[in-house]
């Protein structure tokens, strides 16, 4: 550590910082309450698990489709006319779920999240190269960790509402047997329990507005290319010719599958071993506090150990956990499942500042929608994982893989993610070129 290490965030930045780092709680709230509606869809709209995974498929799909427009957009315009726009589309997906369960069609359900994360796309393509660019080179990795503690804390509120007003209020969960009920039955229960799904959305709309009316009365700094020298077709053969960058979004697509497979499937490890969806959100709630936790640990241990070597080493600490959650079945391995969070906490904000490390301003727009494209990972993984709960039926435990149930099986994919970070972790960490460090 340097013994003059410049601020982490200058008082000059303190409000532009405030502001921007309230949107990290907000997308984390979007993904808190989306995850347990994969449960919720999959028991009221009688769904497989590999139907039930779509609602990944569209939220996740959203940002693979929108962050490289958003980054355009941003760099014809400015950072603050993405956040704006990124506000009303973020407003606009969660406002449709108000007809979607009028309609009570699942698929307009999937297209309200697919718009929603349109507007995701816009707010984590411009917030995070912001974020970094709010200071000194040497602190931007830190900087970055310290506004994403703020993610978490959107991941506690979402979970706290989804397991408030959704889990606990659905009627067809607390039926053993929905399958088994007349048609007439299912129907009203099915139109309460859509309409229990809708709230949430429809109040997160109006909140996201009343932020957007606050964001757009405060000023923000501009950012254009406003010598017009940036060429995009030069920033992106740059871009792939950094094998710290290309390495680094593949990482990110790794991390985000991970990340989503093991928040999103902690209910159907928890079915496995006969436990209630309202009860297996505790373990989530207690999974997103250890990722707030890792999170504010991570930031602060990266002033002693450099971004790679600590990634590398929470990385194997995660594959460590994932190992025990295949292998070790009941109540301890979702211990495991959920110590998986702690060590994921770091990851993404530190493969998002190394692959950016050292990148001019323009190219780090456009380097950073090729990150957030990166979620994606988030849409594709979990609906493999699915398929392969889904390989002896609807069921999470209907056969035993190498002897154990094929829910634990599955969360090889999430092993093998951490695997691959803790390589590029390894990778940054040994290189030692300008060009490759």
């Amino acid at each position: 550590m340097q013994p003059h290490q410049p601020p982490i965030v200058s008082k000059k930045v303190l409000i532009p910082f405030v502001l921007i780092t309230l949107l990290f709680a907000l997308w984390g709230f979007a993904n808190a309450v989306t995850d347990p509606m994969v449960q919720a869809f999959k028991k009221v709209l009688e769904l497989s698990n590999t139907q039930a995974a779509w609602v990944q498929m569209a939220f996740y799909g959203g940002y693979f489709c929108m962050a490289l427009p958003a980054a355009l957009f941003v760099r014809k315009y400015s950072y603050k006319a993405g956040v704006m726009v990124g506000l009303i589309l973020y407003a606009m997906g969660a406002l449709l779920f108000y007809p979607a369960a009028i309609t009570e069609q699942f698929w307009f359900f999937c297209l309200g999240l697919y718009i929603l994360t349109f507007g995701l796309a816009f707010l984590e393509t411009t917030a995070n190269p912001y974020i970094l660019a709010m200071g000194a080179k040497e602190t931007a990795t830190q900087r970055l960790n310290l506004a994403q503690v703020f993610n978490p804390v959107g991941l506690i509120l979402g979970l706290l509402v989804a397991q408030q007003f959704v889990l606990k209020k659905l009627q067809s969960a607390s039926i053993e047997d929905f399958n088994s009920l007349d048609e007439a039955r299912k129907i009203l229960i099915r139109t309460s329990d859509l309409m229990v799904i809708r709230n949430p959305y429809v109040m997160l709309g109006l909140v996201i507005l009343g932020v957007m009316i606050l964001i757009g009365i405060n000023k923000m700094p501009q950012a254009k290319d406003v010598d017009g020298t940036f060429k995009l077709r030069n920033a992106f053969s740059n871009l792939l010719g950094r094998k710290k960058y290309t390495l680094g979004v593949l990482s990110q697509v790794f991390y985000v599958g991970a990340q989503i497979m093991c928040w999103t499937y902690i209910y159907q490890y928890a079915e496995a071993i006969g436990m209630k969806g309202e009860t297996a959100a505790n373990y989530q709630f207690l999974a997103f506090i250890l990722f707030l936790v890792g999170r504010v640990i991570g930031t602060w241990l990266l002033r002693f150990i450099c971004s790679g070597r600590l990634l590398m080493y929470f990385a194997l600490l995660a594959a460590m956990c994932a190992l025990g959650t295949i292998f070790i079945e009941g109540v301890f391995g979702l211990y495991c499942l959920i110590s998986i969070s702690f060590f994921m906490s770091l990851m993404f904000p530190t493969i998002y500042g190394i692959a950016l490390e050292g990148l001019q301003e323009e190219e780090a727009k456009v380097g950073a929608a090729g990150l957030v494209m990166a979620i994606v990972g988030g849409a594709l993984m979990p609906f493999i994982q699915g398929v392969i709960i889904d390989i002896g039926g609807s069921g999470v435990n209907d056969v035993s893989v190498i002897g154990v149930a094929e829910v634990n099986i599955s969360f090889l994919l999430p092993l093998l993610c951490f695997c691959c970070i803790a390589f590029y972790g390894n990778y940054v960490t040994q290189a030692k070129t300008p060009n490759e460090n």
